[in-house]
């Protein structure tokens, strides 16, 4: 299980809070789209998001956008939030993680990944030995793959909350 598993597990992204970061000595994080920062398709962000990446960003932290969703999706998204982006990430391969990387000029050790999917975002964010956050999707998602794979997160989600009960959610 150690490479489905999350470095922390929060319901919300606004959840991530500055203290926690500087803990995990995070300069940079990767972000999901679709059940991160909006609903599965949107171009509207979740309430809160826009003010969290604002204060993230005060903090000199850099935050890129990282998705296995086309340029067209993620392009408008990000320059709305004033993000840079990489689209096409074919998570959980590291490919996409390791030219946001490079982007940024860090160290994988002090990047942050933060997704709702195991199987994509912290499966990948160990491939390529970064740290990550494991959201709960916030909406329904009603693609093949995407439901498959809700699917086989059940037990290994299940695993996850109890071994983070009680530690604040950090290993």
């Amino acid at each position: 299980m150690s490479l489905l598993k999350p470095t922390a597990a929060l319901r919300n992204v606004t959840d991530i809070s500055p203290a926690l970061l500087e803990r995990l000595g995070t300069d940079a994080i990767l972000l999901d789209v679709d059940n991160t920062l909006a609903p599965p398709s949107s171009h509207i962000p979740y309430e809160g998001v826009k003010e969290w990446i604002d204060l993230i960003k005060s903090k000199g932290i850099h935050i890129v956008i990282c998705s296995n969703n086309y340029k067209k999706r993620v392009k408008p998204f990000a320059d709305k939030l004033g993000l840079d982006c990489v689209s096409m990430s074919l998570k959980p391969f590291p490919f996409g993680f390791n030219r946001a990387k490079r982007k940024l000029r860090e160290k994988p050790q002090s990047v942050l990944v933060v997704g709702d999917q195991i199987y994509t975002d912290i499966l990948g964010a160990n491939l390529a030995g970064m740290r990550s956050i494991l959201l709960v999707p916030r909406s329904e998602e009603h693609g093949i793959s995407v439901m498959i794979r809700r699917k086989m997160e059940v037990g290994v989600r299940k695993k996850i909350k109890l071994h983070n009960e009680g530690e604040n959610n950090v290993s």
